[in-house]
């Protein structure tokens, strides 16, 4: 395994199985690290090497390859029949990571967001008409429940800590960083289920329960722009305090342009949060990880979006880089 580039790194996402002239663009963007999301059946020990290998023949860095299947899984989420199951598959994925030489993976713990309305209520239009994602908390709220039932914060919390617990031991010994993502859109409960990675406290208390030092965060900025006041501490306040805990592992680099009840994702320069004090903030902290543009708007048919965010990236890491020196 090639050794990774110290300091902020550049990402950007690839599909299952990236082509010779996607791998093209990444490098005539700058991208200097990949994320890959696919399928379990996939997501095996030979596909992960092969695909590491073939990234770095290229000069990128294969920063984590997720399965789709395990990720915001309401099996695990909500402790339904197959849990135990699940956790074993999970577990073997992370062996087959750390033996490809695949040293980090993102993990969120929400049952609903793969069902579109609690995740975006409706599709907008930001800078230049371009779609983009709407979510309005008074809307979702009359939507039924996602799973028959509520779900309170003590049952999500009581699956998130069997989950980590059973899975941070094979990942330490694995070699294998745990990025939680946090809730999105942080709000308390969305279609019945409580959303417990909604806040500060909520990461805080997520931490204590992992007690590794191979678990922390991917930390979206998005969506805690989304949340606002409501989150315990702003954006440049977590990436202090989890940064200087080492515990600062990946950045989804996005803005929206107010946080809740309504919002509206936006470009990179267009929300209302300071991405250059978030970036100097990164710099700051050491931060020794990768920033990617997680998603954008648009609808994603030629890339240029995408190439937007990335180009922001470079531009204010340089930025704040030179001021340092």
């Amino acid at each position: 395994m090639s050794a990774a580039l110290p300091g902020i790194k550049i990402g950007d996402r690839l599909n299952p199985h990236p082509t010779e002239k996607d791998l093209q663009v990444l490098k005539q963007l700058g991208v200097e690290c990949a994320t890959i999301w696919t399928t379990i059946e996939n997501a095996r020990y030979e596909y992960l090497i092969e695909t590491r290998r073939l990234l770095e023949t290229h000069g990128i860095q294969l920063w984590n390859i997720g399965i789709l299947d395990l990720h915001c899984d309401a099996t695990m989420v909500l402790g339904l029949p197959g849990f135990d199951q699940k956790v074993a598959q999970y577990q073997q994925y992370l062996r087959d990571l750390g033996r490809a030489g695949i040293t980090y993976t993102t993990y969120a713990h929400m049952a609903n967001i793969k069902i579109l309305p609690f995740y975006q209520t409706r599709v907008g239009t930001t800078r230049g008409g371009m779609p983009t994602r709407e979510f309005d908390l008074d809307e979702a709220a009359k939507l039924p429940f996602s799973h028959e039932r509520a779900y309170s914060d003590e049952e999500v919390w009581h699956t998130f800590t069997r989950f980590i617990r059973q899975v941070m031991p094979v990942a330490e010994k694995a070699g294998v960083r745990i990025g939680l993502h946090p809730d999105d859109p942080p709000v308390p409960s969305l279609g019945g289920v409580a959303r417990v990675i909604r806040d500060f406290a909520g990461y805080q208390r997520a931490v204590e329960i992992a007690d590794s030092d191979h678990f922390g965060l991917c930390f979206c900025v998005g969506t805690w722009a989304e949340g606002g006041a409501r989150m315990g501490k702003d954006i440049v306040e977590m990436i202090r305090h989890f940064g200087g805990m080492g515990k600062l592992f990946k950045i989804h680099f996005r803005n929206v342009d107010a946080p809740l009840p309504r919002f509206r994702e936006t470009l990179v320069d267009d929300g209302y949060v300071d991405m250059y004090a978030v970036m100097r903030a990164l710099r700051e902290v050491d931060f020794d990880g990768v920033l990617i543009p997680d998603h954008v708007p648009g609808d994603g048919s030629d890339g240029r979006n995408s190439a937007y965010t990335i180009g922001y990236m470079r531009a204010t890491r340089h930025r704040v880089y030179a001021e340092a020196r």
